[in-house]
């Protein structure tokens, strides 16, 4: 396995507010704008969206692996992540992501395993672990037991 990958993505401008942004291979692009709070377009994809986004879908991911290796079976996994950026010496800048995954376990006797799986999967996110403001996890852990017919 190498131990070096590299990604590329390519930002354009198309208009006084907005832009795209693409990745070779992938078919789509995204259409983003400074917030506008920063005098960008309402009703885009931000910069900052995009990296509250990374987070979300590297944290979703690491858990699906982390749970798929532990043989740990999930039933619904939803996650809602929230960046605070606070002005600070230098300008803006990110000082917290707080991850409120919802998980959804067959077994009450999984709970404790899957709160520890939840912690691990934070711990190895290679997106947060890239981040250098705190990070938090408010996890909530739901029981639906499967009735056998």
């Amino acid at each position: 396995m190498a131990t070096t990958y590299s990604y590329r993505t390519i930002a354009h401008w198309t208009e006084h507010t907005r832009g795209i942004v693409e990745a070779e291979g992938i078919p789509r692009t995204i259409n983003f704008a400074a917030p506008p709070e920063f005098g960008g377009e309402p009703g885009l994809w931000t910069p900052e969206h995009l990296l509250v986004a990374a987070v979300s879908t590297c944290y979703v991911a690491t858990l699906r692996a982390v749970a798929e290796a532990s043989k740990l079976q999930l039933h619904s996994l939803e996650l809602t992540v929230e960046g605070t950026i606070e002005k600070q010496e230098g300008g803006f800048r990110f000082t917290r992501v707080l991850l409120r995954p919802t998980v959804t376990i067959a077994k009450e006797e999984d709970r404790e395993r899957m709160g520890r799986l939840l912690e691990k999967a934070e711990r190895a996110c290679l997106i947060t672990r890239s981040l250098a403001c705190t990070t938090l996890l408010e996890a909530k852990i739901l029981v639906q037991e499967v009735a056998h017919v």
